[in-house]
């Protein structure tokens, strides 16, 4: 516990810190902005006040790598993998890329460039002409995630389909019959009755079933006689019968009609009777014809086995197991990604297709002078409205338009300067399409930048206005020519760049607007389109010159003139340049009646002074001409604060010879450029903004460039444009040539003005933007020194000589300056803190390309200073996402170096020290990785949430390695593989936390513990403790770690820890049953002290907190995923290394893990995938129980703990998501049967590896060492778990060379291995498929033969015990062994021993035979298991009677007892466990104590339970061969006794338990053990006070309960009862049921139970606690009559038993009450109410080993009236003493109990009694005696009652003082009227008196029975209501 609360503690200081001293934070905060270059004095200080508690770890010092290469050079060069450590030499380089044009010529004007002199048209120009500029870097493609490697085409291979067993039908079994051998023996069939087989109960007519026989024989020539519900034997049979036990067949005719009995080996007999003489008289004589045929055949193996017993022995052929190469490789997951495409088309109908013919409405005139655009707008809104538009004009025509599908690559296309597209055909035929010109909104987003010269302007007469002009006499059919002119003398002529019309020629001088006849205001609506020239100058002006055109076509106009037509009406002039910018939108200008030379320096009308020629204005010079024009320039700007900052640029050589104050003026002033224009011009206006940053003299004019950038930068993106930026970066940006007398350059420039912008005394807004895209700052940084080192030709120089100092200081700034604002920023501003960390990361990674690499490991290290344990979450994503970006570098590997590096100037890398742990030297030579793996080891003691994210981190790089093709060799793998053997250590570091071999089905929480981290492992030994115990830790129980589990049934070997987050011990299991975190005992202090020393001597460095939560699921795959990909690229040499420098304790960490890997890797199965993916989840038992601590549903069990392992982590080689087809289930179990399979063979392949190299180990103490333990684990795991074929057919031939090689461990000293392994093989001799019962009979087969051989051909009877306790404990278990499969498999046995020549004259033949015969028999004894799995006490009855018949053969008696303390630790009956225990302990004790090795034998454990004589029945005879009992196998189960009743909470008896423990380790001078003990003691009696003070321990309530109804039925259904109860008709028991259980609840839970057996029509409760009479039932139902009763004691024996405990245990007598009269009603009046006592005596103790005991006799006992009264008033007189006594009165209680008493309201019941016996009229009616002795309990009685009133009177506060006056009235009076009844004065007692007799020993004196009520104030009656 200490270790999270610590945690939890320290992070709560710090908390505070920084909520009250916020000022120490702020200033904190303040002082790291302004010193960049070292830590800030205050953050040290900070850091003091928390440094105790979150230290942080120190730093390692990089090697200087640069030096090291060239010092290590030859050594490098000499290296067979050279390529792993040195960086290509053509690792990048700078390209020019000819621009991608669309056109077939370059946009720009051949003269563009000579004619244009103003620098941002020139520079527009230079941006549309010059090609791209990139940096190549040839490995970029390795640099990024795993997902994004190249993949150059390799096919992969398809996956192998593997079989598994858990995919088989569930319901799927082979014939019987088909199973049977084809030899054609004697076989039969047909229908017989069957009697009870329970030899144990007299079998009577009504006990017959009727059941189809078929008889067959097996394949080792062994007859069964199965039998069957009905006549379809292909079914799983309900039974059999093995002849080969069979003794003889004789006729018995004494229960029922045509009978005969099959005698048995073991004394018991089958009894069956056929329908007829003749059928019983055929059965007889084909059984005894067996019979004789077997006798004959084992008298031919006895006569083999003695002629040639003494033959020279022969030595098997040991066959070493050679695993199969194969080993599937799981490859890439795939990933697809779907690509959304949006399409908008026009006039889209509501089905969303296109309408590509669209007919407008008429057509309308509108006349501007009539109808302005306003109310034409308004005019449309009516347009639906006939009557509205039945007044308008109608313009005769109509419009047709039609659209249609373009495709993107048009033929034959020319842009709208008529320039052809690159494919164009010159031919006359050809179709010509026109690119119309795209006027864009001035809106950002809708803007793009330019990419080609384009320079037009669209000019649009619109109006003039002459009808008030009085200049010319005719003035209408007004005409107007617009001309484009470059002078405005006479001669000049217009320039030839106005576009002509269509059929026209393309450019023409001059354009005319269409005529309006008779119009005096004439409205234009041409457009006019000028190509510009590409400079423009002040005289570049638009002409426009009026006509008026004569109409007249009389006669008179025939004489006219030509010219006459046309007459001059005025001249109009527009110059374009204003203040440099092109003049654009509507213009309102004068018009001229002349046009004299110069007119262009006049000024407009009305000005006072006049230059140049004189002007007759029209209409005195008022504006009579609206004329726009819409400039499309790529050339030339609209906006005057970018002019303005190129025309001074232009003056000032771009800034190098400005004055400071003027160019920040202007770059000030860029802030207001509009976005449009920005984005438009995008390049061009960054490419200044750099040529000026690097040509600035002035710190200040460098700031202003950068934060112009950061304005555009941040422009861009907010605008949702920053793919333009980035493909400015990429393309278009180019250094400036480097002259280092002259300029400077850009990277080194704006590293100093990012490193300005980003102090504290900045403006924050522009740091926060610079911060939030700091991208583009850090991509430019890059390609400028790309493009520096290769233009400068200093790439050719070593690194550290490339970049000057002052850069190298710059970089370093900028690093120390990001840094405050990342960890201080990521609250307020968490965009920008994550996109600069992002961004510094990237930046520091492609520095590995042209920098001092060692100068760059620095600036690593300069980050991670920034960071601290107990960081929040944020900064942790922060780190590791740093950590990704830089360790995804292309040549990640060589730079971490991996080589030797000693002292010595070459080395060879066989001879290299490998590092296993993180030390310092390690992180420095290898310091990416090394840091890595430091910070993933830190996050590791962090919480949840971080850990995932390192973990994440680590997996995805060795993903990366793994499929890096430039690695792809072994040899390549093995060298990366040194780099991470680390990861060994970090994970024997955790071990603690990772050894979660299947999760809980239970989702238990310790106290104190919220997180999910944080839950109860299944039973799993602790990895980090090496045990201190006899090496034996765990007996013959170890296969019920799992498959206890999965069979619902917990294994006995429990204690679950006080609290989770301590480290457990060695042996001990996370219990399942565990409800609160303390009720276990106490780890032993010594090997808890010495996994922390461990833990603290081998963390990670700098932590100094170690957490010992859990890992979740998905963060243990992810870190076994590394482990296995190191365990299997590393070569076995850097194997052996590890496994020869590892501790005794690190190797069984190591092998702890490579089980877990078992564990968490294993196949589900397609059911399981299927119904994850479904999203049903596991199947919910609703029932009332499962409220209880635990649920009694084995299925349920499974289903939860089926449910925890859902959260599989997917991450490579399983799908990220599930998908719902069938399709992908089938995909992804077949990944997860590959993984399994492949994670299966790794490990057998390393055990194998292991077992070779280390035999001599492992096999110290004859293979009996915690070594082997650990290793036998694994290999026992591998049988555990689902596997497929393939892999078990390898784990077999591992097992048989296991065997082989270390037969000593499995023939000598303790048999648990030899159990264990035995137990797995017989499950797999149960196996669906065949293959894997052949492979499993064979090993089984090879175990005993090898025995048989190791013993000199004498015997195998350690194998022989071991397999009957196996097959025990698998029916034990109800794993459902007895059917077919299983006999099959003990058919291959016996064949292999009848086939085997060597050994065919020897006993072993006949031994196997003799081995097999047993097993059938325990099989056949142990039917009836199977068909009461679901009922706890019957299938405890079950087992007990097995126990009990196993007298004689300890081993299995104490299998059975284990067994039964399974069930009842999964039902959560623990006091019953803790009675096995004790019963198991006292066997093993009563045996030592007979051979002589123990002093005390069961008889000491008396004073436990008296039920312990049963052990005392201990036979001697074959049975007592090869136990191996001793000392420490007792001292394990005494102190597993000790755990089993703590958990109980029978504290009280732990003490007589560890009396046995204290002499033995006295004896040893074990004081670490004995300190333990004493203190577990301690703890133990300090339970017993606060339980005795509390009252809180409840240890069980007890019901009486009688079942009734033995009806015999013929059902057709198929559940296999046919009688009710049958034996059990009649028989009343006592159950035990826990804690405070309601007769409610176990009435339901039975009523439950039995009508799930015999239908719920069928079942009835009793509703009274009568007696029952049999005959008066109806018998077609079954009755349960469930009555309460309370222990009972006799008063002797109630002064014997003090306390709460000793009245609760070892109690086998109990009672119950029910009223009755003389007149046969229920309930009367007090003077007529009788009730009677009954006593009920059990045949044993509670608690037993079973949880209900059979009622041996009942004695019942009638109490008349007046005795009534007396008990009554007896108990209430107890009851209030009682609460008077007690040393915490319960105030509400006493209360209750007083008004009850005193009350008048309520007080009939105490004067009833006083009026109905001791009136004067009534006295006469009883005896004296008792009158005496009820007056007597008066006076008790108010004693008491006074007595409590003063109690209350001390305990009430104000408020009540008003309620106990009341009561002492009431009181008062009571005693008054009591005193008038009995004649005597009774008053109020005051003061304490002696206290009298208790009512129990009045009672006794009345009745002159030696009987008493029950001490606990229970309710004296009570049945089922």
């Amino acid at each position: 516990m200490g270790c999270t609360t610590s945690v939890i503690l320290f992070k709560g200081i710090r908390t505070v810190f920084e909520r009250n001293c916020s000022y120490i934070c702020k200033y904190q905060g303040e002082n790291n902005a302004l010193e960049y270059t070292v830590p800030t004095l205050m953050k040290e200080d900070f850091g003091i006040l928390i440094h105790s508690f979150l230290a942080k770890p120190k730093l390692i010092e990089p090697i200087d790598y640069e030096n090291v290469i060239v010092q290590k050079k030859t050594q490098i060069l000499n290296d067979a993998l050279r390529e792993m450590l040195l960086f290509p030499y053509d690792d990048f380089q700078t390209a020019i890329l000819a621009r991608q044009r669309q056109y077939i010529c370059s946009t720009v004007p051949d003269n563009a460039e000579k004619e244009a002199y103003s620098l941002f048209v020139t520079e527009c120009i230079k941006t549309y002409n010059s090609d791209w500029h990139v940096v190549n870097y040839k490995y970029e493609d390795y640099s990024g995630e795993f997902r994004q490697l190249p993949n150059k085409g390799t096919k992969l291979e398809k996956l192998p389909v593997h079989v598994y067993e858990v995919d088989e039908e569930a319901d799927k079994d082979e014939d019987a019959a088909s199973l049977g051998s084809q030899k054609g023996g004697i076989t039969k069939q047909g229908w017989l009755y069957k009697g009870n087989m329970n030899s144990a109960i007299s079998v009577t007519m009504r006990s017959f079933k009727r059941r189809f026989f078929h008889l067959l024989q097996l394949g080792d020539g062994s007859y069964n006689l199965n039998f069957y519900k009905d006549e379809k034997i292909s079914k799983e049979p309900k039974g059999s019968i093995f002849l080969d036990s069979c003794m003889g067949v004789v006729q018995n005719n004494k229960v029922r009609r045509f009978a005969f009995e099959l005698k048995m080996q073991d004394k018991s007999s089958y009894l069956l009777a056929a329908d007829s003489e003749i059928e019983m008289e055929e059965w007889i004589t084909t059984l005894n014809k067996i019979l004789q045929l077997n006798f004959e055949a084992a008298m031919q193996e006895k006569r083999n086995g003695d002629s040639h017993e003494d033959e020279e022995q022969n030595k098997m052929d040991s066959s070493s197991s050679s695993l199969d190469s194969y080993l599937p490789e799981i490859t890439k997951a795939f990933f697809e990604n779907l690509v959304l495409e949006k399409g908008w088309s026009l006039f889209k109908d509501t089905s969303g297709t296109l309408d590509k013919n669209a007919r407008f409405s008429a057509l309308y005139k509108q006349d501007s002078n009539k109808l302005s655009n306003e109310d034409m707008l308004k005019l449309l809104a009516d347009f639906r409205k006939p009557e509205k538009m039945a007044k308008l004009p109608v313009i005769l025509g109509n419009l047709d338009i039609t659209i249609d599908n373009v495709f993107p690559d048009i033929p034959n296309y020319v842009n709208s300067s008529y320039i052809p597209m690159k494919q164009f055909e010159n031919s006359t035929k050809t179709l010509v399409t026109f690119e119309v010109e795209e006027f864009v909104p001035c809106i950002p987003k809708h803007t793009q930048p330019f990419t080609i010269y384009n320079n037009h302007l669209y000019v649009y007469p619109k109006h003039l206005k002459y009808d008030s002009q009085k200049s010319f006499a005719k003035a209408r059919n007004i005409a107007v020519c617009i001309e484009f002119k470059d002078l405005d003398d006479e001669e000049s002529l217009p320039l030839k760049c106005i576009y002509g019309r269509p059929g026209g020629p393309i450019f023409t001088r001059q354009a005319f607007a269409t005529v309006l006849h008779h119009h005096q205001n004439p409205e234009f609506y041409d457009e006019v389109k000028i190509e510009l020239p590409t400079q423009l100058h002040e005289k570049h002006h638009l002409l426009f010159t009026f006509y008026h055109v004569s109409c007249d076509n009389s006669s008179k106009g025939t004489t006219k003139k030509k010219d006459i037509v046309e007459t001059q009406v005025g001249y109009s002039w527009l110059q374009l340049l204003k203040d440099g910018r092109v003049v654009t939108n509507e213009q309102h200008i004068p018009v001229s009646a002349n046009l004299p030379s110069g007119y262009l320096n006049n000024q407009e009308p009305g000005m006072s002074k006049h230059s140049g020629p004189e002007i007759k204005w029209v209409d005195g010079g008022r504006p009579l001409l609206k004329v726009s024009t819409h400039l499309v320039s790529t050339v030339y700007t609209q906006d005057q604060h970018l002019n303005n900052f190129f025309q001074y640029c232009q003056k000032t050589d771009s800034g190098a010879q400005a004055l400071g104050a003027d160019l920040v003026k202007y770059l000030k002033s860029l802030h207001a450029m509009e976005g449009h224009v920005m984005i438009a011009f995008l390049p061009t206006i960054l490419s200044q903004l750099f040529r000026v940053l690097t040509r600035a003299t002035q710190e200040e004019v460098a700031v202003n460039v950068t934060r112009v950038i950061i304005h555009v930068v941040a422009q861009c993106h907010e605008e949702g444009l920053d793919s333009y930026l980035r493909s400015y970066v990429k393309y278009a940006y180019k250094a400036e040539p480097y002259i280092a007398s002259e300029y400077k350059t850009v990277h080194e420039e704006l590293a100093k003005s990012m490193t300005t912008i980003l102090k504290p005394s900045a403006d924050f807004l522009t740091s926060n933007k610079l911060l939030k895209y700091s991208w583009f700052f850090f991509e430019i940084l890059i390609k400028s020194m790309a493009q520096h080192l290769i233009e400068n030709g200093k790439v050719k120089l070593l690194r550290n000589q490339r970049f000057p100092a002052s850069y190298h200081h710059a970089v370093e700034t900028v690093v120390n300056m990001l840094m405050p604002h990342i960890t201080q920023k990521y609250k307020d501003n968490p965009e920008a803190s994550k996109n600069a960390n992002h961004s510094l990361a990237v930046f520091i990674k492609r520095c590995f390309t042209f920098m001092d690499r060692g100068f760059v490991f620095k600036q690593i290290n300069n980050y991670i200073s920034f960071f601290a344990p107990g960081d929040p979450k944020t900064l942790f994503e922060f780190k590791f996402e740093f950590l990704r970006v830089v360790c995804n570098h292309e040549h990640y590997i060589p730079l971490n170096l991996p080589m030797p590096f000693g002292k010595g100037r070459i080395q060879r890398y066989q001879d290299l020290q490998l590092d296993y742990s993180l030390s310092d030297e390690f992180c420095k030579h290898h310091f990416l990785v090394g840091l890595l793996l430091r910070e993933v080891g830190n996050a590791l003691q962090e919480f949840r949430d971080i850990r995932q994210i390192a973990i994440s981190v680590l997996k995805n790089l060795m993903i990366k390695h793994s499929f890096d093709d430039r690695y792809a060799s072994r040899s390549h793998q093995a060298r990366i593989a040194t780099l991470y053997l680390p990861v060994f250590g970090l994970l024997i570091e955790n071990a603690h936390r990772i050894d979660v071999k299947d999760i809980s089905p239970f989702p238990i929480n310790a106290a104190g513990s919220s997180t999910k981290d944080e839950a109860l492992s299944l039973p799993a030994p602790n990895p980090l403790v090496t045990p201190q115990k006899s090496v034996n830790t765990l007996d013959n129980n170890l296969h019920k770690d799992l498959f206890g589990a999965i069979s619902g049934i917990a294994s006995p070997y429990t204690s679950s820890t006080p609290n989770v987050n301590c480290v457990r011990n060695a042996d001990s299991r996370g219990s399942l049953i565990s409800t609160d975190s303390g009720n276990s005992l106490p780890e032993r202090h010594s090997e808890k002290s010495n996994s922390l020393d461990k833990n603290q001597q081998t963390c990670t460095p700098g932590s100094s907190v170690v957490r010992c939560d859990k890992l979740d699921q998905s963060e243990i795959k992810s870190l076994l995923m590394c482990f296995l990909h190191i365990l299997k690229s590393m070569s076995d040499d850097a194997l052996f290394r590890y496994w020869n420098k590892a501790s005794p304790s690190e190797l069984t960490d190591f092998f702890t893990i490579a089980e877990v890997c078992l564990h968490q890797f294993q196949y589900m199965g397609k059911r399981y995938i299927a119904r994850n993916q479904e999203g049903l989840g596991p199947i919910v038992h609703d029932r009332k129980s499962q409220t209880l601590p635990v649920s009694r549903n084995r299925t349920g069990m499974m289903h939860a703990r089926l449910q925890q392992l859902s959260s599989l982590d997917n991450s490579l080689t399983f799908s990220h998501s599930y998908g719902h087809s069938e399709a992908d289930v089938l995909h992804q179990s077949l990944l997860e049967a590959n993984i399994a399979t492949e994670v299966c063979l790794t490990i057998l392949d390393t055990l194998s590896l292991f077992t070779t190299a280390f035999k001599n180990q492992l096999l110290t103490d004859h293979g009996h060492n915690p070594l082997m333990k650990k290793v036998f684990d694994v290999y026992l795991c591998f049988l555990k778990k689902n596997q497929s074929e393939t892999a078990l057919k390898n784990v077999f031939s591992a097992l048989r060379s296991l065997i082989f090689k270390f037969p000593s461990t499995f023939y000598e000293g303790r048999a648990d291995m030899c159990s264990a392994l035995c137990y797995e093989i017989l499950k797999c001799c149960n196996s669906k498929l065949s293959s894997i019962r052949l492979e499993a009979s064979q090993l089984l087969y090879f175990l005993m033969r090898n025995n048989f051989d190791y013993t000199g051909k004498r015997s195998f009877v350690r194998t022989h015990l071991q397999v009957i306790i196996s097959v025990s404990q698998l029916i034990a278990d109800v794993v459902g062994i007895g059917g077919t499969r299983f006999q099959q498999s003990l058919s291959i046995i016996n064949n292999c021993a009848n086939g085997d020549r060597l050994i065919k004259h020897t006993t072993f033949p006949c031994d196997v035979k003799d081995l097999t015969k047993r097993i059938r028999t325990v099989l056949m004894a142990t039917a009836q298991m199977k068909e009461h799995e679901n009922d706890p006490e019957m299938l405890v009855d079950l087992q007990y009677s097995l126990a009990k018949s196993y007298a004689s053969t300890p081993e299995l008696r104490k299998t059975w007892l284990d067994s039964m303390a399974r069930i009842h630790v999964k039902n959560g009956d623990l006091s019953e466990a803790a009675m096995c225990y004790v019963h198991v302990t006292a066997l093993v004790a009563e045996y030592l104590l007979r051979k002589g090795m123990f002093k005390q034998g069961c008889s000491s454990f008396r004073v436990i339970t008296p039920n312990i004589d049963e052990e005392a029945s201990m036979m001697e005879d074959v049975g007592m061969q090869d136990v191996h009992f001793n000392e420490d196998v007792l001292m394990e189960l005494l102190e597993q006794c000790a755990d089993g009743l703590w958990k109980a909470e029978r504290y009280e008896l732990i003490a007589d338990i560890y009396k046995l423990i204290i002499p033995i380790y006295e004896k040893r001078r074990d004081f670490e053990r004995l300190a333990h003990l004493y203190d577990t003691l301690h703890r133990a009696y300090s339970k017993v006070t606060e339980v005795i003070h509390t009252g809180k321990r409840l240890l069980g309530t007890y019901f009486r309960v009688a079942f009734f109804g033995q009806q015999y039925q013929f059902t057709d259904s198929e559940t296999d009862v046919e009688g009710f109860f049958e034996d059990e008709d009649g028989k009343e028991y006592i159950y035990k049921e826990p804690k405070l259980t309601p007769l409610s609840e176990i009435s339901q839970r039975l009523q439950k139970l039995y009508s799930d057996k015999f239908g719920s029509e069928n079942v009835r409760m009793i509703q009274d606690s009568g007696k029952v009479n049999p005959k008066d039932l109806d018998s077609k139902y079954a009755y349960i009559q469930v009555t309460h009763v309370v222990p009972y004691f006799e008063e002797k024996e109630l002064q014997e038993r003090k306390t709460e405990f000793e009245r609760n245990h070892n109690i086998r007598r109990f009672m119950f009450e029910m009223p009755f009269t003389q007149l046969g009603k229920r309930r009367g009046g007090v003077e007529e109410q009788c009730k009677r006592r009954t006593i009920l005596t059990a045949i044993h103790c509670f608690p037993y080993v079973k949880k209900r005991i059979p009622i041996m006799y009942q004695h019942h006992t009638d109490l008349n009236p007046i005795e009534v009264a007396i008990d009554e008033m007896s108990k209430k007189v107890a009851e209030l003493r009682q609460l008077c006594a007690s040393t915490e009165v319960d105030m509400i209680k006493l209360q209750l109990k007083l008004q009850g008493s005193v009350s008048v309201q309520v007080n009939a019941g105490p004067l009833a009694y006083a009026r109905a016996f001791l009136d004067d009229t009534n006295t006469k009616r009883y005896p004296d005696n008792k009158v005496k002795l009820l007056k007597e309990v008066f006076r008790q009685f108010v004693e008491a009652c006074g007595q409590a009133l003063e109690v209350n009177e001390r305990l009430i506060k104000e408020d009540q003082i008003e309620y106990q006056e009341e009561m002492k009235a009431n009181y008062r009076e009571m005693a008054k009227e009591l005193s008038e009844i009995m004649h005597e004065q009774i008053t109020a007692v005051e003061e304490k008196t002696s206290v009298m007799p208790n009512s129990l020993h009045i009672f006794n004196a009345i009745s002159g029975t030696p009987t008493s009520t029950t001490v606990h104030g229970m309710p004296s009656s009570s049945s089922v209501v």
